[in-house]
């Protein structure tokens, strides 16, 4: 960066790239810092807030109470929100900087992480992202289909996403006719004869990332059963020391469940959730779908917190007729900017984008696209200070030029004919759908289809 003292009269304009946690707080962090700055936000879909919005469970309604927070960010008098706007579609990086003295690029893990086994692309094999974002209401997974005639699915990964996957397969519809769930799921649902879900990771129980109320939740679905073979919770040496650590209290109380569920009755109750530890799919297989998974049993090894599973010559079969992989998203690159595909993210340093060591002028990214994909919503928070400090550090030398921000933005959108969704427009998107959960006792009823939600505009 240049240590020029530049002169600059203020507003700085930041551009953001996606509405999800990440950008909203990064957005927050900005307007509450001592810049002169104005914040636009673009969004792909019409719909802002990311995943709070079509990944968090319908049944889970509390998690989506950070939408008051960035509900409040967008009403800041110098934010604007333009969504329905895709990067790389309707504008581009270098348009972006062009009209902007910053770009924070805050658009997510859009690709889910292969199994890379054969059979992985049969009919009945699905990503948690797909189901998810059926019955979220998300319009990329809208018109998916799901097998539900089927009896059995195996769910591979250990983690919250998983145990969502699990629990909307197996919780009574009645219990999901008042959440904000898609008629379409619902009535897809509602005719399911999946009786048996199996749910398996890779290594032992005591590694298992499910969180410890996640966990339990499974446990006590109406009419569901859930059970652990009692032989797989026995525990290696390794896996005894890390439930020894203090910070390992999650793990602790995820035995204590596992546990409990082994001693559980399983004679009643019309399905059954069975946790299988130490496995591995090694193949899918069927004639035109998905009709048995292949596993192989592992071994665990390595030292205490870095065990890894290491597969032997055993090997089980699960006949099923669904399955559905949740280990873990990726990010996909962005055109032009640097990637290290060995970590899944945009090349950075503490958030400012790096072409080998060397920071690229007022190009920086937070959230998945910076770190990876994990953490939880709140995670994020932290993650875009963190960036918008870097970002606050270097702005005085990112240009002393005058940017036209969301001005400029508009023109280069009025050239391509894009009909781009303003909050004002999101807020009559978001009233009709609300009007329209109320007929049914829902809090809102979901536009699943863009065209739908853009037609609210024209009323």
């Amino acid at each position: 960066m240049s240590n020029q003292d530049n002169s600059h009269d203020p507003p700085y304009h930041v551009a953001i790239v996606g509405s999800g946690p990440s950008g909203f707080y990064a957005a927050e962090a900005l307007l509450r810092s001592d810049l002169d700055v104005r914040v636009s936000m673009i969004e792909r879909l019409p719909t802002p807030y990311g995943l709070v919005r079509s990944g968090v469970a319908p049944d889970h309604p509390k998690l989506k109470q950070s939408i008051l927070v960035y509900d409040k960010i967008a009403r800041h008098e110098n934010f604007n929100f333009l969504g329905n706007v895709e990067l790389g579609r309707d504008v581009s990086i270098a348009d972006l900087q062009a009209t902007h003295h910053a770009v924070v690029l805050a658009c997510g893990a859009h690709a889910d992480r292969r199994m890379d086994i054969p059979g992985e692309d049969l009919e009945g094999s699905h990503t948690a992202t797909e189901f998810v974002g059926w019955y979220n209401g998300h319009p990329d997974y809208r018109d998916k289909k799901f097998d539900l005639s089927q009896e059995v699915a195996v769910v591979v990964g250990q983690g919250n996403v998983a145990a969502d996957v699990v629990r909307i397969l197996a919780k009574p519809v009645d219990e999901l006719r008042h959440t904000d769930i898609t008629e379409h799921a619902l009535e897809a649902l509602a005719q399911s004869k999946i009786r048996e879900i199996h749910i398996l990771g890779r290594r032992g129980p005591a590694q298992a990332k499910f969180t410890a109320k996640e966990l339990r939740e499974l446990g006590s679905i109406t009419n569901t059963n859930a059970s652990v073979n009692a032989q797989e919770c026995v525990l290696n040496d390794q896996s005894k020391i890390e439930l020894e650590a203090k910070t390992n209290t999650n793990a602790v109380k995820n035995l204590e469940t596992f546990r409990g569920f082994a001693e559980q009755d399983t004679s009643v109750g019309r399905r059954e959730i069975k946790f299988r530890f130490c496995l591995s799919p090694i193949a899918l297989k069927g004639q035109e779908r998905v009709q048995e998974i292949l596993l192989a049993r592992n071994r665990l090894e390595g030292p205490a917190f870095s065990q890894v599973a290491q597969s032997t010559d055993e090997t089980e079969t699960i006949s099923c007729g669904l399955v559905f992989r949740s280990i873990g998203y990726r990010s996909v690159p962005l055109p032009g900017l640097p990637f290290d595909f060995s970590s899944g993210v945009l090349s950075n340093i503490e958030g400012r984008v790096v072409d080998g060591d060397q920071p690229l002028r007022g190009l920086y990214v937070t959230g998945w696209l910076k770190r990876g994909a994990n953490g939880i919503i709140g995670t994020n928070r932290a993650d875009s200070i963190e960036t918008i400090k870097n970002l606050r550090a270097d702005i005085c030398d990112l240009t002393i030029e005058t940017m036209p921000g969301i001005h400029g933005l508009l023109s280069i959108l009025k050239e391509s004919d894009v009909k781009k969704v303003t909050f004002s427009d999101w807020q009559k998107i978001d009233s009709a759908e609300i009007e329209r959960g109320t007929a049914k006792g829902k809090p809102r009823e979901k536009f699943t289809r863009i065209d739908e939600m853009l037609d609210q505009l024209d009323r």
